[in-house]
């Protein structure tokens, strides 16, 4: 058994793609963790859809068995974090868990938005910060002008500041030892009654709900009892273990250590991530300080192509938030789309990873409405609420005011594309706080924008603006004032309430129009007039028709008076008329998915 002087908990922390992944792999490689013949790359990176797209989604922790140069035993629980802002809530937790952080910076890109936004989460946290740059194998790298950078923001001296190559290994075995020497072991005491924070959590179809601890005092072992200090329930502990990656037994875990418990847990509201885990025979006084509750920052209804599959998404959203707090969910209904769940997300990639991992590990199929923020609206008679659904909206003669949501943007971009970028912002309503040049490479813009535009389609535009150089980091501000109206969908003269939306009043007609010309296309044509109108305050602002299929009913007259002709026409449109009035338009998924796309157009 290891002294508690001879573990390190620590984290590596980076902007997206910038190689945390790979730097996992090459210490457990290199520590022999994971024998040569089975590494494979992302080996952190659980789930299809992360190696899929290249990015971690969930912090993963592996516990390292590693000998220093003195020959010394060494326990290194190792946390992989996610690098994308909606992931922000993983990587705080992470933290939490740990006494130090490796701040990985890419050679080729410098510092980035979401660089400095999780160093300062690490700096909250008060944890060691160990910088290393990294990819100074490729030909475009410039390590010494980023050393520079580094010493300017984080104020770390040049020589302190490691260069590795994650992808061949150099320098893997200096950042080892430094990690050794500069991280400061865990604080707790065995001896003390149990506290352990839960930093994660998932559930398992057979073996119920699974607990991922970091234990901060005391001990526990197989078949201890257990209590939840938030609920105060008791569960006998069958099986604890730690990752090695895989979940693998241990006969105890003690003060320092990360690892798993498989109690007898099989309602998911039972374990509450952040939550303290103390002894049932002698527990703890005072719980540990828990993580901050994550705020929903999108929301959309989620709905079952098949009504049938209402039961099993219920299900399938259940188990997933426990794997995933950081997501809401409440029961709604539509008129279009039946019985559904209003969803509440991060950000727009949380949303999307959210629907697919629903789709793939739980084969559903599903319809997600147009994506919107909550508002705060202040009635006529004082009440002040919060509305995720634009159907909750209420009209005119009882609204006195609304106020939407603001986040604080830092925009960090290469100076020749800061025109561009500020171009951008003005178009979207943000308010331009600050600007300080972090390198003559590196310039950061600060700006209060409402997150409305930025749910739309910004990040695609500053892509596109800086050539894929920008990054951005964002956080909620606060509600402010602001001139917002509802923008309805009629199809065939009836509401359709799955794609309406809020929209700013200055931008309502053209977004209106933008929606009404992308159902257009989406909606196949039907054997009568299928009119498509965008209305605002009971005023049509834009409108699309999409045409009726025609027989030729003429096609039999071969001369004859013109009179026949024109009364077979009549009978026709009469016809269409009535199955007008009562025909039913089928509105295919990828018409509704289409809207997701809506961006102003140029």
């Amino acid at each position: 058994m290891v002294d508690i002087q001879h573990i390190r908990n620590f984290a590596i922390i980076a902007h997206i793609d910038h190689g945390k992944s790979t730097l996992a792999d090459r210490i457990l490689e290199m520590t022999g963790t994971i024998h040569k013949l089975k590494m494979k790359e992302q080996i952190l990176d659980r789930m299809d859809i992360e190696r899929e797209r290249g990015i971690t989604i969930k912090a993963q922790a592996v516990k390292i068995n590693y000998t220093n140069k003195d020959k010394e035993q060494y326990h290194l629980n190792l946390i992989d974090t996610p690098g994308h802002v909606d992931f922000t809530y993983e990587v705080s937790r992470s933290l939490a868990a740990c006494e130090g952080a490796v701040l990985l910076i890419d050679a080729t890109q410098g510092f980035q938005a979401q660089t400095i936004a999780n160093l300062y989460l690490a700096l909250e946290q008060d944890l060691m910060i160990i910088p290393v740059i990294n990819k100074v194998d490729l030909p475009s790298a410039r390590p010494e002008a980023l050393k520079r950078e580094i010493n300017h923001i984080i104020g770390n001296e040049e020589n302190e500041i490691i260069s590795i190559s994650a992808k061949t290994g150099e320098g893997v075995d200096e950042l080892l030892e430094r990690i050794i020497t500069e991280i400061p072991p865990p604080k707790g005491n065995e001896k003390d009654s149990l506290r352990a924070l839960i930093i994660d959590a998932h559930y398992d179809d057979y073996r119920g709900v699974i607990i991922y601890i970091r234990i901060v005092d005391g001990s526990i072992k197989k078949n201890d009892w257990i209590k939840m200090m938030s609920s105060g329930k008791k569960f006998q502990v069958g099986e604890i273990g730690v990752f090695k990656p895989d979940m693998t037994p241990v006969d105890s875990l003690k003060s320092g250590d990360v690892g798993y418990i498989i109690a007898t847990i099989r309602e998911i509201a039972d374990s509450r991530i952040g939550d303290t885990i103390t002894s049932f025979e002698k527990p703890a006084d005072n719980p540990l300080p828990g993580y901050k509750q994550p705020k929903s920052m999108v929301f959309c209804g989620l709905y079952p192509v098949e009504p049938a599959d209402y039961n099993r998404l219920s299900l399938a959203l259940d188990k997933l938030s426990l794997n995933d707090s950081s997501f809401s969910y409440q029961a709604e209904t539509s008129q279009a789309l039946g019985f559904g769940f209003r969803c509440g997300f991060l950000g727009v990639l949380h949303l999307e990873i959210i629907k697919e991992r629903l789709e793939r590990e739980y084969e559903l199929e599903l319809v997600i409405t147009v994506p919107n923020v909550v508002y705060r609206i202040t009635e006529t008679n004082g009440e002040v609420r919060e509305i995720e659904n634009p159907e909750d909206f209420p009209d005119n003669t009882r609204l006195e005011k609304v106020e939407e949501p603001f986040v604080k943007l830092n925009l960090v971009t290469p100076p020749e594309f800061m025109g561009a970028m500020m171009e951008l912002n003005h178009k979207k309503r943000a308010e331009y706080i600050k600007m300080e040049y972090l390198s003559e490479e590196r310039v950061s813009l600060e700006y209060k924008l409402p997150l409305a535009e930025l749910i739309i389609d910004y990040y695609d535009k500053i892509k596109a603006g800086s050539k894929g150089y920008a990054s951005i980091d964002y956080e909620f501000d606060d509600f402010r004032k602001a001139d917002l109206v509802k923008v309805q969908i009629l199809i065939n003269g009836e509401p359709l309430d799955a794609v309406s939306f809020l929209a700013h009043r200055d931008v309502a007609t053209r977004r209106g129009r933008q929606m009404v010309m992308k159902l257009r296309r989406g909606i196949p044509r039907h054997l009568f007039d299928i009119p498509i109108q965008a209305q605002v305050g009971g005023r049509i602002v834009a409108r699309e028709t999409i045409k009726a299929l025609r027989k030729d009913v003429t096609a039999k007259c071969y001369g004859g008076d013109i009179t026949r002709k024109r009364k077979l026409l009549s009978k026709q449109k009469e016809g269409k008329k009535r199955m007008k009035m009562v025909g039913n338009i089928n509105i295919p998924q990828d018409a509704l998915l289409s809207v997701l796309e809506i961006g102003d157009e140029d």
